[in-house]
């Protein structure tokens, strides 16, 4: 049994997931597992992945029948998962060597937490900001307000915190939140994570991705998930302005939301 399952869902993902998987290869810590589920990609993902299948038996490669979306992927990869951790990775980001054993060694050292996440750095494609989407070390419920306290792709889960909360949320109203969703119900039910104060990822900016989510209609369904979320971490009725702010973010235009954050 491998001590970690890296779980990566991809949809056309064919001309950034070979160096992300190269990255998975480049860890100081090797024993793990590869779970590449190809969501109906309609570029030569899938091939690629079955290439990389025959450089190594560590890599398993599945596919969803129809396109199913990130949470339900990534549920389908957990599904044949084996490890006794859950590694998240997307295609479009590269994992620093070191990024497995910081983080293996701080969930066997640290028992009372479920998860473990990092701070990153950021690369919109030309350029690498250092330390960005700084985040507190240990956040508490009332943070979540503010919106996800953890990045997704650089976080790694005790299998049983995932079990618990029956892995990610599937719906069409969580389909650019399924993991601002799973954290918050982690946490509903006392499982808390840590963010190392180290960049253990380097977090692509995908600006096609950026534009989707800013779409009104991704607006609507994330003040439904906080909503729904809010409840369940008894921050409600305080927290009702933050239920609105993807309604009110969602009128400022993209380019100014571009130099706040990521620039």
């Amino acid at each position: 049994m491998p001590k970690i399952s890296v779980i990566m869902g991809i949809y056309n993902g064919a001309d950034t997931m070979d160096a992300a998987i190269e990255s998975i290869f480049n860890q100081t810590f090797k024993d793990w597992e590869l779970i590449i589920c190809d969501d109906c990609s309609t570029d030569k993902t899938l091939e690629k992945a079955e290439m990389w299948k025959q450089k190594d038996e560590r890599i398993k490669v599945i596919k969803n029948s129809v396109n199913m979306g990130l949470a339900a992927t990534l549920n389908h990869c957990f599904s044949c998962a084996q490890g006794k951790f859950i590694a998240r990775m997307d295609d479009d980001d590269i994992s620093y060597p070191n990024r497995f054993e910081e983080q293996v060694n701080f969930l066997q050292q640290h028992k009372e937490y479920g998860f473990v996440s990092s701070i990153v750095d950021c690369f919109d494609g030309t350029v690498i900001v250092r330390n960005r989407f700084l985040r507190k070390a240990e956040p508490e419920k009332k943070d979540f307000l503010s919106g996800t306290q953890f990045v997704h792709p650089a976080t790694m889960f005790r299998r049983e915190s995932l079990e618990k909360v029956q892995g990610y949320r599937e719906g069409r109203v969580t389909r650019r939140t399924e993991d601002y969703d799973l954290f918050m119900r982690l946490y509903a039910v006392g499982i808390v994570g840590y963010n190392i104060q180290q960049p253990l990822l380097r977090y692509t900016v995908n600006v096609d991705a950026m534009a989707k989510k800013s779409l009104y209609r991704y607006r609507i369904d994330e003040t439904r998930v906080r909503y729904k979320g809010f409840k369940m971490l008894g921050l409600l009725p305080k927290g009702l302005p933050y239920v609105i702010r993807p309604l009110i973010v969602g009128l400022i235009p993209k380019k100014i939301i571009w130099k706040m954050f990521y620039k």
